[in-house]
């Protein structure tokens, strides 16, 4: 039974991927919710939901989508910050859950202009003193890996830059467990959050290579090459960022916590998992 008693928590970007997660979870737990999307359509979320369109370039959509909110999960960049600050400190909003980025406070990603960004959008907001914000901060997302699914599907092939570069990807189900754990009102979920282990590149192709049953071939990549072909759909500033990256972590640097765990009390998803339940997104169509 719903407890109509709560203010109901807006979930921005509820159609797809993290948002759509904590949704589903939020609805399991009887929780009061309001969905947000840029676009909506119906059909895209669960009957009887409540959904608004809401678009961090458009203030006035902002209001709408935060009318009447206790609290929300939200995402927001350097451009849209101010107007979800007012937006939320104009409703009344409790609290924000932020979906921020590890590299935030992980000492080696200091001055990427990703990271950076990222750092803006949380000083923005905790510069908001009236607002309580939460950040959640993934380093690796599993999902990255989502960027390879069309040359596996077409070719059964990968060109990649550092592949035997060492992460610790995240599987989004845990970051939208922790999120949601925040929403239920714990404050101790902003440490650094990776998978539980590290795997470098080439072990995370194989990884998907299992799940699909089929071979996969990965190539090496040049930086000249990477920054070419990053550049194809990318600012070419966001692609030196993601190289620079790839350099940390080729060095070393990229490190597997103990984050979920501490505050989920189990451990996190691994990638072979996560490989094993989108294996459809690599598998050729004829194969699924």
């Amino acid at each position: 039974m719903q407890n109509t008693d709560l203010k109901p928590t807006l979930v921005m970007g509820a159609r797809a991927g993290i948002g759509r997660l904590i949704l589903d979870q939020l609805l399991l737990d009887d929780m009061p919710v309001r969905a947000s999307t840029r676009r909506p359509e119906p059909g895209q979320l669960p009957t009887g939901v409540e959904v608004v369109a809401a678009d961090l370039t458009d203030r006035a959509s902002l209001d709408r989508a935060f009318e009447g909110i206790g609290q929300a999960f939200v995402f927001a960049n350097h451009d849209g910050v101010d107007g979800l600050i007012e937006a939320a400190r104009s409703a009344g909003v409790e609290r924000l859950v932020l979906l921020s980025s590890g590299s935030v406070i992980h000492s080696s990603s200091r001055g990427n202009r990703i990271t950076e960004k990222h750092r803006q959008v949380e000083q923005s907001l905790f510069a908001a003193d009236d607002l309580t914000v939460i950040p959640v901060r993934p380093l690796v997302l599993a999902t990255n890996s989502l960027g390879w699914a069309y040359p596996i599907r077409s070719h059964g092939t990968i060109a990649l830059y550092r592949p035997e570069a060492l992460t610790a990807p995240i599987d989004e189900r845990d970051i939208a467990a922790v999120a949601v754990a925040a929403l239920h009102g714990r404050t101790d979920v902003s440490d650094l959050l990776t998978g539980s282990e590290r795997l470098s590149q080439r072990a995370q192709v194989a990884a998907i290579s299992a799940a699909i049953g089929r071979p996969i071939t990965v190539t090496e990549l040049s930086r000249e090459q990477a920054a070419t072909s990053y550049g194809r759909f990318m600012p070419e500033w966001e692609a030196e960022a993601v190289l620079q990256f790839l350099d940390d972590a080729d060095d070393g640097n990229s490190p597997a916590t103990g984050a979920v765990q501490a505050i989920l009390g189990k451990p996190a998803l691994s990638y072979t998992d996560w490989a094993s339940r989108h294996a459809d997104d690599f598998r050729e169509v004829k194969d699924r």
